[in-house]
């Protein structure tokens, strides 16, 4: 067994009145695209908001500045030879540029990277712990 700690989250543009969130497509085991929210593991030395930012820029080519956190997920997983416990912090961060794109994806994890308006992510996003954090980012963004 081991424990990975990870970081990253909803990097929101507004266009035309609609929020839209940087996302990216992964292939499953089973080989079928699954939208996710970009995120990726806290290198040393980095703080779980440093992580988040770096992550979404790597994974969808779009730069970031956090506004707020949203929330916590664990999770637990099997590897190839372990099972593991993985933690990740996920932020709702303001997109300041950049073009989305998966090219600058270290580990080439990201298939497709594309701008998913926000009322559609609990639709698209393929892991309930992430739709959770799609639903507290769309309450924060909603008008009050």
């Amino acid at each position: 067994m081991s424990n990975e700690v990870s970081a990253g989250g909803i990097a929101i543009k507004v266009e035309d009145g609609v929020a839209y969130a940087a996302c990216i497509g992964r292939r499953n085991r089973a080989g079928r695209l699954e939208w996710c929210l970009p995120k990726g593991h806290i290198e040393h030395g980095e703080t779980p908001e440093i992580a988040a930012v770096r992550e979404i820029a790597e994974e969808t080519g779009i730069d970031a500045e956090i506004i707020q956190p949203i929330g916590v997920i664990d999770y637990w997983f099997t590897g190839e030879d372990r099972r593991v416990h993985k933690t990740v912090h996920h932020y709702l961060l303001e997109a300041r540029g950049g073009v989305i794109t998966t090219e600058n994806d270290p580990d080439h994890e990201a298939e497709v990277a594309d701008w998913i308006p926000v009322t559609q992510l609990v639709q698209r996003l393929a892991f309930p712990n992430e739709r959770k954090m799609a639903q507290a980012a769309a309450a924060l963004l909603a008008p009050s």
